[in-house]
């Protein structure tokens, strides 16, 4: 085969990220990879915007990457452990013992410590053995699951987790306040304040609404990615069965609510008795609208969408059906609510005492582009917004390859340019700040090398929110049998085509003139996908594994369909069986 062009741009792509990677490291980590910059605890600028600086190392590696970049994110990983469990607060709480207690937030919500949990959440993808990773996994988890006595965060018998507020010291049974958010008083003049505020009193301001956090709230779904990767990094059901018990609990929430997801569910169960009995009350809850200290207006900061996380997580897990529909009866019902204004038919996205507001133009789609992706649905298709990447895999946009691929290489030029112009230094610097700096990019990489969606980074489509610390969602993952190690084999490039609801295809390429190349294809990033059989041509091969092994001689590719049968296999992180 002759080299394509969007060969040739993946596996530069690929190539240059390791020295970027780097040059980023060394400009905001030390030499025992901390970050460099003021330390505080809050929302804004917390633990968890420290970790989130290097967001996608992992699928870097995951895509082919060069192996230093999974060391350099472990190294970075570890450091930032031991950094916040020796950093103290003063004013606030929860956090004078440490930012991090057992390795993990003392009380937080979960928009934040999901956010933390970034790059954690696929070390196991990449290490599934390491026993450290291991053993946080499965002390993690059980901060949830009610058997660590030490953090009481689920109650057992409601399948709730009592608080908003919560983590490895147990849950936040009182109203939040604004320190609880805000952290430590300082003096923000020297720094960049990236939220906008332009003082400590405008930062502790921008928090004043924030006091209905007592009681289960659909943010804390995002726990369940603990429960998941407890189950594959140690092999117990119970992580598993835990996980499904609470998703089903909300699942019953949302029946019970009229087919809307309540946004607070009191300490007792009941709906809403966290809010005065409102359903739609809450901290980040439907009605939540509180005024900014920056601009003295209202900002819809309604966060319900990111709960989905949960409801793929179970259908990662089963295949069920029954997960997704919760949100498309989600949906339905708010559409049943648009009106039309100025002649145009506007769906609304929040809702307070008065009823449905913040309408805007067209149906209400969030969420509908995960919910396509996982089933395949036609149904589902038409009611999400078109993207390049799913016009491609239609038939539509056949330069995308190439272009998102200069795209993603161009932004790698551009956050190190940023990077080099940055006149910060550790003392002028918030945790938050290196964050939109970091130079990695995997969007290309991830559609076109697994058929995967990029969760992470906002918006992989229009109809996404940005969410933290998502598992993997993939149609395929390649591992390299000749350095047995996951992620593309040196030289190879790998392009997804098109997915359907029984079959992948894709075309795959060794650009190496001289060597051969051995890699190994598996279904789903966890091998949640069993592939029945093999197209080449009109040659097809029977499979019936969640593995294929694939030798490609030098200079040679071929394109491929993959008859398979998706969410058939239980899944796992074991290593394929490297000899074919």
């Amino acid at each position: 085969m002759a080299a394509p062009r969007w060969a040739i741009l993946q596996r530069h792509l690929l190539a240059t990220q390791l020295d970027a990677a780097t040059a980023f490291h060394d400009r905001y980590f030390n030499a025992r990879h901390e970050i460099q910059a003021f330390l505080r605890w809050g929302a804004n600028d917390g633990p968890d915007d420290a970790i989130e600086a290097i967001n996608d190392w992992p699928y870097l590696y995951l895509a082919g990457a060069d192996d230093r970049l999974l060391t350099l994110a472990r190294a970075v990983q570890e450091a930032h452990f031991a950094q916040y469990s020796r950093a103290r607060t003063t004013d606030v709480p929860m956090g004078r013992n440490g930012m991090y207690v057992r390795d993990f937030p003392p009380q937080m919500d979960w928009q934040h410590i999901s956010e933390g949990l970034t790059t954690f959440n696929l070390l196991g993808l990449c290490e599934p053995t390491d026993a450290k990773l291991i053993a946080r996994a499965r002390r993690f988890a059980d901060f949830y699951t009610g058997r660590d006595p030490k953090a009481p965060n689920y109650d057992t018998k409601l399948h709730l987790i009592r608080s908003m507020f919560n983590g490895s010291i147990g849950p936040l049974m009182r109203p939040a306040t604004m320190l609880d958010w805000a952290g430590d008083p300082f003096d923000t003049r020297p720094f960049e304040m990236v939220h906008g505020e332009t003082s400590y009193q405008e930062t502790l301001e921008h928090y004043r609404d924030y006091t209905e956090t007592v009681g289960d709230n659909p943010l804390n779904l995002h726990s369940t990615a603990l429960g998941f990767n407890a189950w594959m990094l140690t092999g117990e059901d119970r992580f598993r069965d835990w996980m499904l018990g609470y998703v089903d609990a909300w699942a019953g929430r949302a029946r019970a609510n009229g087919g809307i997801m309540p946004s607070n569910i009191g300490p007792d169960g009941t709906i809403g008795g966290g809010a005065g009995g409102k359903w739609y009350g809450g901290t980040y809850g439907w009605g939540f609208s509180p005024v900014s200290p920056v601009t003295g207006k209202r900002e819809d900061r309604n966060r319900m969408p990111r709960a989905i996380m949960g409801f793929m997580n179970a259908y990662l897990a089963t295949g069920n059906d029954d997960y997704l529909q919760v949100w498309r009866d989600q949906n339905a019902r708010i559409n049943a609510a648009s009106r039309k204004i100025d002649g145009v038919l506007c769906a609304p996205t929040m809702h307070g005492d008065q009823g449905w507001y913040s309408f805007r133009p067209g149906p209400y789609r969030l969420n509908t582009g995960e919910i396509w992706y996982l089933t395949m649905r036609e149904s589902d298709r038409a009611a999400m917004a078109p993207t390049p990447w799913t016009d491609f895999l239609g038939g539509q946009a056949p330069d995308w390859p190439e272009q998102a691929l200069l795209a993603d290489i161009a932004r790698v030029q551009t956050q190190m340019a940023r990077v080099r112009e940055d006149r910060t230094t550790a003392q002028t610097r918030l945790a938050d700040n290196p964050i939109e700096r970091n130079p990695a990019s995997v969007t290309a990489l991830l559609h076109q090398t697994m058929g995967a969606i990029h969760v992470a980074r906002p918006p992989w489509s229009p109809n996404s929110p940005n969410q933290g610390g998502t598992l993997m969602f993939a149609r395929v993952r390649p591992f390299d049998a000749d350095r047995r190690r996951p992620g593309l084999p040196q030289d190879v490039a790998l392009l997804v085509e098109k997915l359907e609801a029984d079959s992948t295809t894709l075309s795959v390429v060794n650009l190496n003139p001289a060597y051969s190349r051995h890699l190994i294809l598996r279904g789903g990033g966890y091998g949640e996908h069993r592939i029945e059989a093999t197209w080449i041509g009109d040659r097809r091969m029977s499979a019936g594994s969640r593995d294929i092994s694939i030798r490609l001689a030098p200079g040679a590719g071929t394109r491929i369909v993959l008859e398979m049968q998706r969410y058939s296999q239980k899944p796992t992180l074991d290593r394929p069986v490297w000899q074919s």
